[in-house]
């Protein structure tokens, strides 16, 4: 625990941080965003301790949050068990690494996580298309609710076909890429709620690093590499869909990490520019992802900020 505590750095305020990982968690997320924060935040606080009544007070709402109000049907039950692996296999990490930086320790949880759940499932034969009909059917719900709410508001709006089938099948391809969409909101589930028990039990904003310098293992490229190999050779659709998973998930960061270099080499980004690029991936999402994947994959074989930092120190001396 001590050590946990000594590795946290106080500093500036970073809350655009967790503000910008939050989004990502509601955009992203196929199951509830409010459980993939509040049973991490619930776990943390249990095995590290309530130590400041902030704690307690976020702790009572994580667990409400948790036990939620509404009927426990299949998908509740489904949230709740990734969750709880999720949030288990995360602090057991951060208990065994309490020195490592966040993310090596949430991309293990992740990891962890889908190799436990794929386990038991395989255990029980057709538990993995029950799981998949249900959150499939769980996003058209979603989406046909949507649609019939902004119907209702204004009756007179005659929504063309074209739209509603664009809707339906992007929701489709929503429901078909899932797994990747689960283990990115995950992560900035899991950022979320890291960041909030280190800010409310210890008074410090650093829980996350700065996004300029964020970074992973370059081995992680394999899987990346895997996923590919999958999708080209054409193996069965089980497989290409778990080529297809792979490659949507590892590009989710690498264009994290490609805009980390961006970042770095711009010299930091101010939260009027954040709200820019934010509004430029909205409307041209699939240019500025691509970009900023290349520029993640380049980075893993050039290591660019390292040079850029190794030349930098050559001219000063």
């Amino acid at each position: 625990m001590q050590d946990i505590l000594d590795s946290t750095n106080l500093s500036e305020r970073t809350w655009l941080r967790p503000t910008l990982l939050l989004l990502v968690t509601f955009v992203l997320a196929v199951v509830s965003p409010g459980i993939l924060v509040a049973v991490p935040f619930l776990f943390l606080a249990l095995v590290l301790g309530v130590n400041r009544f902030p704690v307690v007070t976020a702790t009572f709402f994580a667990m409400v949050i948790t036990l939620g109000m509404t009927t426990r049907d299949s998908i509740w039950y489904l949230e709740r068990g990734w969750a709880f692996f999720l949030a288990g296999c995360f602090v057991a990490l951060t208990m065994y690494w309490p020195r490592s930086r966040f993310f090596p320790r949430a991309i293990g949880a992740v990891l962890c996580t889908f190799i436990l759940i794929s386990l038991l499932l395989s255990v029980r034969p057709g538990s993995w298309t029950m799981v998949d009909w249900i959150v499939t059917d769980g996003i058209m719900k979603s989406v046909g609710f949507a649609m019939s709410i902004m119907t209702n508001l204004n009756p007179d709006v005659d929504i063309p076909d074209n739209l509603l089938n664009a809707v339906f099948e992007t929701a489709d391809r929503q429901g078909r890429l899932f797994p990747a969409f689960l283990g990115l909101s995950s992560l900035a589930g899991l950022g979320v709620a890291w960041w909030g028990y280190v800010r409310l039990a210890l008074g410090s904003d650093q829980g996350l690093g700065p996004l300029k310098s964020f970074s992973f293992n370059d081995n992680l490229v394999w899987l990346f590499i895997i996923g590919l190999a999958l999708i080209v050779f054409g193996l069965g659709d089980v497989w290409t869909r778990i080529g297809l998973n792979t490659v949507v998930f590892m590009s989710g960061l690498y264009a994290m990490r490609g805009a980390a270099v961006f970042i770095y080499f711009n010299g930091g980004i101010s939260f009027l520019a954040s709200l820019a690029v934010a509004l430029c991936v909205l409307l041209l999402a699939p240019i500025i992802v691509m970009g900023m994947v290349i520029i993640g994959v380049g980075d893993t074989w050039f290591n660019l900020r390292a040079k850029a930092e190794a030349f930098s120190g050559n001219i000063d001396s």
